[in-house]
């Protein structure tokens, strides 16, 4: 995939399991966090201490997002237990015992694979025999040490929260369209009139710009109050609506995470136009959205096109109406290699 090739990083590589591995349960989400979470003092991790992070955070999920697997009239036993620990049915040392039996069949093997193969890096290798669990491999260590680190536990919840909110909703893809609410910057979507919020703007798009500037590249964070703290940008600036009728530039197709000195700085994009190679970038970066699916492909879709041609003619011709009258379209100062 280019998503590693452009950037074949180790955060790229755990970003790709995130955003474009195959949901059929929340489950490769769950392992995530539990992933983050677990004491990483020895290399071998136990089932059964695997199980309290990777059981926790079903349970906490199910609280808001009954819908945890697509096939719901057939739960299975791991979650049916979780829904029994919920209802204060079981113990939490029955939980441990059910996760350990049964909640691990499928994802430890199935978590690396992404489009139909597993990915070159390997976070974690199974371990059988009397003592049950995996081997933290040096990639995850070096993962877990890098600066991208705390910004993938963000990504990761936003990207279950995304998943779990389309199965919730089963709105007829052609009707699905998702906007964004600038002063809450969050995502959101209307189904009969109600409006449904989706997830963190920011925490969502982070992923798929592998956690640097649109623009230019720099290192951002999603961390409230962090001096690098990403800001969410209209790539076709709001104030060119008027040129743009029936346009929604609040869409995700739109939205952008920038530095703070590429969206206002002295030499910033403000409300200038960019040039073509950005517009070029944004193309890719809504690709990415497209191949990773639910359910911001389809509001993409929606909004830009069917197939990637019409995608890219909708984006050019969006731009050049947008730039009649503008100056010359804007180009950020480089801060780092081109990572899309």
């Amino acid at each position: 995939m280019r998503f590693y090739q452009a950037d074949p990083t180790l955060e790229s590589y755990w970003r790709g399991v995130i955003l474009f591995g195959s949901n059929f349960a929340t489950y490769k989400f769950a392992l995530a966090h539990a992933l983050y979470d677990v004491e990483r003092h020895s290399t071998l991790v136990l089932l059964e201490d695997l199980a309290v992070p990777f059981s926790k955070h079903i349970c906490e999920h199910l609280k808001q997002a009954p819908k945890q697997i697509l096939n719901e009239k057939n739960p299975g036993k791991f979650l049916s237990a979780c829904m029994q620990f919920n209802n204060g049915e079981i113990s939490p040392e029955e939980l441990r015992q059910m996760t350990v039996r049964y909640g691990f069949s499928v994802v430890l093997d199935k978590f690396h694979n992404v489009k139909g193969g597993a990915i070159e890096k390997r976070f974690y290798l199974k371990q059988g025999g009397a003592q049950k669990g995996i081997l933290l491999t040096d990639e995850f260590y070096q993962l877990a040490e890098s600066a991208q680190f705390q910004n993938l536990v963000q990504e990761t919840d936003a990207r279950w929260r995304l998943v779990e909110k389309a199965w919730e909703m089963a709105l007829p893809p052609k009707l699905l369209d998702v906007h964004y609410d600038a002063q809450q910057e969050v995502l959101f979507t209307k189904l009969r009139n109600d409006r449904i919020t989706l997830t963190s703007c920011r925490n969502s798009l982070n992923g798929y710009q592998k956690g640097y500037c649109f623009y230019c590249s720099a290192p951002v964070s999603l961390h409230s109050g962090d001096a690098q703290l990403a800001e969410v940008d209209h790539f076709i600036p709001l104030m060119t609506q008027k040129a743009l009728p029936g346009i929604n530039l609040n869409g995700v197709w739109n939205l952008v995470l920038a530095c703070r000195e590429c969206n206002r700085g002295p030499n910033g994009k403000h409300a200038q136009i960019p040039n073509l190679e950005l517009l070029e970038r944004l193309h890719t970066r809504n690709e990415y959205f497209i191949n990773s699916r639910l359910p911001l492909h389809e509001a993409i879709e929606n909004q830009t096109g069917r197939n990637e041609a019409l995608r890219k003619g909708f984006l050019n011709a969006r731009w050049n109406e947008a730039k009649i009258g503008t100056s010359q379209p804007w180009k950020p100062a480089a801060n780092g290699n081109i990572i899309l």
